[in-house]
């Protein structure tokens, strides 16, 4: 007979920590909710490492304040390069004409109008 894989919500991963800290007794709450006391005692390590931004979902990266700050500046910057590359390219491509060049403000790039 199989075992099949059972997964838990981050609210129930919340709850269960929250009713182990309540009751003071990690065996018994995981008695009563059917789970092992080890996983209930890694929910806790893991709420106590990255309060609110623990239990983030399948797949995705457990971060830190900071990390999830340098997560989101590494994408406006992957952003930013992208941007200037297809600039670049738009003035590779297009005619040259004297009679007016606008100045992009974040990039300092001269663009003919």
């Amino acid at each position: 007979m199989s075992r099949t894989k059972r997964s838990y919500t981050a609210v129930y991963k919340r709850n269960a920590v929250k009713l182990s800290k309540e009751k003071g007794n990690v065996s018994k709450v995981s008695r009563e909710l059917g789970i092992g006391a080890q996983l209930i005692h890694r929910w806790k390590k893991e709420q106590r490492e990255y309060k609110d931004n623990s239990f983030p979902g399948h797949e995705k990266p457990k971060l830190t304040d900071e990390g999830r700050e340098i997560a989101r500046l590494k994408k406006e910057l992957r952003d930013a390069k992208m941007e200037t590359e297809i600039l670049k390219k738009r003035l590779a491509s297009s005619p040259r004409t004297t009679a007016k060049i606008w100045v992009h403000k974040a990039t300092q790039i001269e663009i003919p109008c």
